[in-house]
């Protein structure tokens, strides 16, 4: 069941989408938002799987909403604006829905999202990412960059950008904690932080609620969200590490 949330100023418009959703089986609606603030306040208090979210909204437009979000769920733009496209899938929509809506793009979008979220599930269950291999590409400076897995110390979120540092230097590229996180195999990465994910492999020592790694042949201390510490020591306790 993929649990949902939709976020529009209209009236109308909310209508609608509630509509659509109520003629899905695999769809449960969680709340209906009229702005960020009341779709922010629904993403602490319940698990969301999926976010049908308005650009143009009064005081917090849709697009800048997702970027203060460090774990967003998956989104699907609904909007009058095809502007803001590019953007859109910048920040890693599932898809782009341009009003007036019709159910057959709708219930295609939504589709996409089964896929994805079916797909994410399988990852973590067979404990391995699509395909064999040990590489992606993010864009970064006007090009795609080469990422291999074993060269990364740990990723950092800041802002509207993620850091990939690597024993080689540093890569900065535009893009969500989350979406990159869904790319890396979660054999060999941890998230141990909102803000950090480590390479395993890397770390050489957990001293209280802080991770330890050498980065340019010095100690480098990551914090350990409360979130995250459980996971992180039943890791430990598996011998995993």
């Amino acid at each position: 069941m993929i649990k949902a949330i939709i976020v529009d100023d209209e009236p109308l418009a909310l209508e609608v989408l509630e509509t659509y959703i109520n003629q899905i089986p695999d769809i449960h609606l969680i709340k209906k938002c009229e702005n960020a603030f009341e779709a922010n306040e629904a993403l602490k208090s319940n698990q969301i799987d999926l976010m049908f979210l308005d650009i143009q909204m009064p005081q917090l437009s849709g697009i800048d909403f997702l970027k203060t979000l460090a774990n967003p769920p998956c989104v699907i733009f609904t909007t009058a604006y095809p502007d803001y496209a590019v953007e859109g899938f910048e920040l890693n929509a599932v898809d782009y829905l341009l009003k007036p809506i019709s159910l057959e793009r709708f219930l295609k979008a939504v589709n996409k999202v089964s896929e994805k979220l079916s797909a994410r599930k399988m990852e973590h269950e067979n404990g391995q990412n699509d395909g064999a291999e040990d590489f992606f590409f993010v864009k970064a400076d006007k090009k795609l960059v080469k990422i291999n897995f074993d060269d990364i110390l740990y990723i950092e979120g800041l802002k509207d950008y993620v850091i990939i540092r690597q024993e080689t230097g540093r890569v900065i590229t535009l893009q969500t904690m989350k979406s990159l996180e869904d790319r890396l195999p979660v054999q060999k990465f941890k998230r141990v932080h909102r803000s950090y994910i480590v390479n395993i492999k890397k770390i050489t020592a957990i001293l209280g609620n802080m991770v330890e790694l050498m980065e340019g042949g010095k100690i480098k201390q990551l914090p350990i969200g409360k979130n995250y510490r459980d996971e992180l020591l039943e890791l430990i306790n598996e011998n995993k590490l």
